[in-house]
């Protein structure tokens, strides 16, 4: 089983969630560490190879959980939060680009 390795604030962003939501984000991640994909995911274009994103849908919002699938044993959670317009903002983006420049440079 993969691990799991949080960047930067995106446990914090992401314990923010709804109850049923943290809920279903958790299930999801725990889908990826067995080896199996999300049940609603897509691939984040312009961000380099791995970069996905998990799309929870509830009552109260729409939410992303972005991570990255590159590295064998670890999967990098980058990004967590509830989504406010059609396309991701330019602040989560450069929230995004920064942590995984974090990531690329610890890692081969």
């Amino acid at each position: 089983m993969r691990k799991i390795s949080f960047v930067g604030k995106s446990l914090d962003d992401l314990k923010q969630f709804p109850v049923d939501t943290k809920r279903e984000a958790g299930y999801q991640l725990d889908r990826l560490q067995r080896g199996y994909d999300p049940n609603d995911w897509k691939v984040i274009k312009n961000m380099g190879f791995g970069v996905r994103e998990i799309r929870i849908k509830d009552v109260t919002g729409i939410y992303r959980v972005i991570y990255v699938v590159k590295y064998v044993e670890t999967i990098f959670v980058l990004h967590a939060f509830k989504k406010k317009t059609q396309k991701i903002t330019k602040s989560d983006l450069d929230i995004i680009r920064q942590r995984l420049k974090t990531i690329t440079q610890e890692m081969p």
